[in-house]
């Protein structure tokens, strides 16, 4: 079994710079996902985010989600349920404007915490395309600025809780999707493991590491570089104990970007023609939200569908 990619993001000041970079564009072509590590990030703060995201769990949101199960009767399900997911969430937008003020029970210091959390994470999302544009062959900054639509990019973050759940085979944490958007970063709970995603037909484990940061790549991705790198379906395993703690940052386009393969890369590759559409993303959307738990292969085909004049 081929390891799970691991990257020393340090080592691009040096001599390693030239493997680091291969390494980066081999899990981008091979896996969608890799763990970094040495990012840059404090780990102060992210051991603070990772208290206060626990603590708002357990005084906000454990309750809710207890009442929820008991509902729903899950304790005593008997077989498979497909249309919901094991999992407490909160969402978090940032940019274009942050919502983190009318979130009635988000304390001062988990609100600011969240603030400062949300700036690293985006420094690092927008490092790591460009690190993605000089892999394959595009300007500095082609990929940020393929993002910005009329408002700059869409950043969020989903908080999720994933507790212990009574009956793992017959309830996912969160069942098989790719993600919609851009580039994705998640900070993972380095005990409770679930993170999986499809290689090759088979369900490869995303191992905790503390301080690490998980990077995988949506749909956006995919349809820029013709199909060059590729989002990759993923989902996460409820276990029987330990809550997993999960924030994942999704640095997206902004709804009126129009997406469409970088010309660069179709050119290069003369025989192939752009095999993906040309959309606003805000369209892609709201196509997905219906759709997530499916393949994402006719989503594409949909958007070829539209009326080419919404993406004129």
């Amino acid at each position: 079994m081929e390891t799970f990619p691991v990257i020393d993001l340090s080592k691009l000041s040096d001599e390693e710079r030239k493997p680091t970079m291969e390494m980066i564009h081999d899990a981008c072509e091979n896996w969608g996902f890799f763990e970094l590590v040495n990012h840059g990030m404090s780990p102060e703060l992210m051991d603070t985010v990772e208290i206060l995201t626990k603590e708002h769990y357990r005084k906000c949101m454990e309750q809710r989600f207890k009442e929820m199960v008991a509902r729903k009767g899950l304790e005593a399900v008997q077989s498979e349920i497909n249309d919901l997911d094991w999992e407490s969430t909160l969402f978090l937008s940032h940019l274009p404007v942050s919502n983190m003020a009318e979130i009635p029970d988000l304390d001062e210091e988990y609100r600011k915490t969240m603030n400062e959390f949300a700036v690293e994470l985006e420094k690092l999302a927008e490092q790591l395309l460009d690190l993605l544009c000089e892999n394959l062959g595009l300007e500095k900054g082609y990929l940020k600025k393929a993002f910005c639509g009329s408002k700059g990019p869409t950043f969020g973050t989903k908080v999720s809780n994933y507790p212990p759940c009574p009956k793992p085979d017959l309830i996912k944490g969160l069942r098989a999707h790719t993600d919609a958007g851009g580039i994705i970063l998640l900070f993972q709970d380095d005990v409770v493991s679930g993170l999986q995603l499809l290689k090759d037909g088979q369900w490869i484990d995303v191992p905790p590491m503390k301080h690490s940061i998980v990077i995988n790549l949506g749909d956006q991705l995919e349809v820029i570089t013709n199909g060059k790198y590729k989002s990759v379906m993923h989902r996460v395993i409820a276990q029987t104990d330990g809550t997993r703690m999960s924030i994942a940052s999704f640095y997206n386009p902004g709804s009126d970007a129009v997406i469409y393969p970088a010309p660069a890369l179709v050119e290069k590759e003369a025989e192939k023609t752009p095999g993906y559409p040309k959309f606003v993303f805000e369209d892609y959307m709201k196509l997905y939200a219906g759709l997530k738990f499916q393949a994402k292969e006719p989503r594409f085909e949909a958007m070829k569908a539209m009326d080419p004049i919404a993406t004129a």
